[in-house]
């Protein structure tokens, strides 16, 4: 408990939900609230970070910017875009009037100029679990208000899957996969779980809106205690819990559909396949059969194939296909081999694979995808919508995958090809940013540093100096959680939590909200982006709504004022006995799946006739831009992984207590095989030197064998910190490093999982690492 001299208040993050001490306007400490029996420690890094030296304090312009204006026409030659300063000026503080007048007029040249379609609203991220104050939702509101943006689709994290999965099983993926079968189904009925690319467990940390408890754990050991089995298929042993004494198959990244297709072929020649389930509830086995045998290609995918593609040997993936045969086999598949060159292949085949062992839609078996991902799937809670801000319409039609960032802004006017349609990119002046960081999310971040020069104005809300603060024009200081109240909830989870505030606002930081209706009142929409209402109005109308809606439901929630008082309520919406496409199961005619042919589609006319070489109507193996498989591992011979970290969420609270105590010498630690350190001369400890044709960044090396030799482990978020802007990264970022093009022209995904390195140790003097570090700021003349 809280002593007599500090305050207790509640908030909750997507890690989890804590109780924060408070002194003297400072946090103390973070507790996990004590309803939650796997807490993560992630919230250990809450007081560092909140109060950590890189918070933005005052409303700042980049100095080129400020004295050259938006078109920058004194910056040189017709070659120099109008952001060259980008990344390298210093800022100049300006008061918040001077900054809201700055940002409104520049909104308003731009519509006047060029039209709404000439501003992007990006905003793409986790950013906060709290339902108003969430930044995406804020900025997206005030942007429609204002006439409109041009958006992105899609995700990062599962673009791939997002699209090829409503295309095969006619859903959209992220319901899907947030509806599928639940955990204590899986535990009573499954004998064998077979794991592409793992199940890791850090990643349940993290559920979008927070969660109340982190069962997942717990789960698993009950799975293990009823006797399922679990095999791994990653290069890394870690992506399956320990506790799981799961069988480790540590293949070659990149080579998933592959090895599935040797256990197809396997499951077709020794007749173990459920052809009377392919008949009933799938479409074009006839078509896809053929490619199977070779018939097609003259290339059979037998386990002699897929062996030499994998490392895998053959005789073990014979063994897995009978052994998935003989048993209730539950396929899962993790969302990072979605993040693949080819993406879409191996999320279609392992739904195929899954088809044909006929076991779609029974209790334990089937397909699952995602598991592991976050925390909230297979949660056993009946999905419940609602208590989110509304975002109103977007007048603008253009978009893009939210990958092809740099594309756009570097190829205005160009075309695209994107699942059937062809986009062409719009002329970017101004980017709107809340919430989220695209140097952490992006791909070959100095193709991005070059192509963020072009658009004539940045704008960016920001309560920390991280890299996309420092990359902007005009940076507005922006509140964290700790510092608002707010109502924080999943649509899966059972727990919904009071975010009350903790402390004051650290230095000149306001809200979102209170940004945005500055400028909507400057702009002439504040009564229609406001409503009239305050934060406290806000709150309470949102929860009305939501008790309202959630009546016909047959839930009965308290008075807003009560529930405030007790700090959480919990939803009596559990489903236990949920089982994955158990209708389509029982009933495929009265229950259909919405594709075309209302089964599962092994073969897509749809796709088919799209005439994509790098996505033609059925699952293929096609050979990644990178892999250990191709010539260029001559160069570059590790294959790197760049998975989420255990430590943070994304880059999120990366200068937190947590965070750091993971660095080695300050860097993001690289897990090598012991064989290719011992190669090199690498001790565990070490700086090492990452790099390939693309750039270069130093990491901390951490030597196990828990990774497949010529495979490296560089986890995502290391808050970039190049020397210059284009140079060597000071701190670990692995995207300095990724290969930014797109899955294929079906999803034009991110393909971060793809890329070879090599890597070295650094022999010269340690450059320090500044990424938490203020940039230079000037006096206002």
């Amino acid at each position: 408990m809280a002593s007599n001299d500090t305050r207790r208040s509640r908030t909750s993050l997507h890690w989890g939900a804590y109780d924060v001490d408070v002194e003297g306007g400072r946090i103390l400490s973070a507790q996990p609230w004590p309803g939650d029996p796997d807490p993560s420690p992630i919230g250990g890094s809450i007081p560092t970070a909140v109060h950590h030296e890189s918070r933005i304090t005052q409303p700042m312009v980049r100095s080129g910017w400020l004295e050259h204006g938006p078109r920058g026409e004194s910056q040189g030659g017709p070659q120099a875009g109008p952001g060259n300063g980008r990344g390298a000026e210093p800022f100049v503080p300006v008061s918040w009037e001077r900054a809201l007048d700055l940002v409104a007029v520049e909104l308003q040249r731009v519509k006047k100029s060029h039209g709404n379609q000439a501003i992007f609203g990006g905003s793409y991220g986790w950013s906060s679990a709290g339902r108003f104050h969430h930044p995406g939702s804020q900025v997206h509101r005030f942007l429609n208000q204002a006439g409109g943006y041009v958006r992105s689709v899609d995700s990062y994290s599962s673009a791939a899957a997002q699209v090829i999965i409503p295309h095969v099983i006619g859903r959209e993926f992220l319901p899907l996969a947030r509806a599928q079968t639940t955990w204590p189904v899986i535990a009573e009925h499954a004998g064998l779980v077979v794991m592409f690319g793992g199940m890791p467990l850090k990643n349940t940390q993290v559920s979008q809106g927070g969660a109340g408890e982190h069962n997942t754990r717990g789960w698993l050991e009950q799975c293990r205690d009823n006797g399922v089995n679990f095999v791994n298929l990653s290069p890394v042993r870690d992506d399956a819990a320990e506790f799981l004494n799961a069988e480790w198959m540590a293949l070659r990244p990149n080579s998933d559909t592959a090895l599935m297709l040797g256990l197809a072929h396997t499951l077709v020649v020794e007749e173990l396949c459920d052809r009377s389930f392919l008949e009933s509830h799938c479409h074009g086995f006839e078509r896809f059969e053929p490619y199977i045998l070779g018939e097609s290609d003259g290339q059979p995918k037998d386990p002699a194939w897929a062996a030499a593609i994998t490392g895998i040997p053959e005789e073990t993936i014979r063994d897995l296909a009978r052994r998935m045969s003989a048993t209730r086999t539950l396929v899962t598949i993790a969302l990072s081999l979605q993040r693949g060159d080819h993406g879409e292949q191996p999320y279609w085949m392992a739904t195929v694979l899954a088809a044909m062992l006929g076991q779609i839609g029974l209790p334990g078996g089937g397909i699952g995808y995602a598991y592991g991902t976050f925390g909230d799937i297979g949660r056993p809670v009946r999905r419940i919508e609602g208590l989110a801000l509304p975002q109103g319409s977007n007048p603008v039609e253009d978009f893009i995958p939210v990958a092809r960032i740099t594309d756009m802004l570097l190829h205005p006017g160009e075309t695209l090809e994107y699942n059937g349609q062809s986009i062409t990119y719009p002329d970017i002046r101004l980017v709107y940013w809340c919430g989220g960081n695209p140097f952490h999310h992006h791909q070959d971040l100095n193709s991005l540093v070059a192509a963020w020069q072009r658009p004539e104005t940045i704008v960016v809300h920001e309560p920390w100096w991280n890299s996309l603060a420092r990359h902007a024009d005009i940076v507005l200081p922006a509140t964290t959680p700790l510092e608002r109240n707010d109502i924080s909830r999943s649509p899966v989870d059972n727990f919904i939590f009071a975010m009350e505030q903790a402390i004051p606002a650290i230095g000149q930081a306001r809200n979102d909200y209170d940004i945005f209706a500055g400028l909507a009142h400057r702009m002439g929409i504040g009564d229609s982006f406001t409503e009239g209402r305050t934060e406290d109005d806000w709150l309470r109308h949102l929860w009305d709504e939501f008790r309202e809606e959630v009546t016909e439901e047959g839930i009965e929630l308290p008075e807003f004022d009560e529930f405030w008082s007790k700090g959480h309520v919990e939803l009596p919406s559990t489903d236990e006995g949920r089982i994955h496409l158990a209708g389509f199961r029982n009933d495929p005619t009265g229950q259909p799946l919405a594709t075309p042919s209302g089964k599962v589609e092994i073969y897509s006319d749809t796709i088919a006739g799209f005439g994509y070489d790098d996505c033609p109507g059925h699952p293929v193996w096609l050979e990644p831009a990178e892999w250990l498989g191709s010539e260029l591992s001559d160069g570059y011979p590790l294959h790197m992984i760049s998975n989420q970290p255990s430590t943070r969420l994304h880059s999120q609270h990366d200068p937190g207590a947590v965070s750091m105590a993971s660095k080695v010498q300050g860097r993001e630690p690289i897990t090598i095989h012991p064989d290719d350190a011992a190669s090199r001369g690498i001790q565990d400890g070490d700086v090492v030197r990452v790099f390939n044709g693309r750039g270069a960044c130093l990491a901390g090396a951490r030597i196990d064998d828990g990774v497949r030799p010529g495979v490296v482990v560089l986890p995502t978020g290391a808050w970039y910190d190049p020397e210059t802007p284009g140079g060597l990264d000071r701190h670990g970022n692995p995207n300095v490093l990724t290969l930014d093009r797109g899955t294929s022209r079906l999803a034009q995904g991110s393909i971060a999982q793809t890329a070879l390195v090599e890597l070295e140790k650094f022999e010269r003097e340690l450059p320090p690492v500044l990424a938490f570090k203020q940039p230079a700021i000037v006096a206002p003349e």
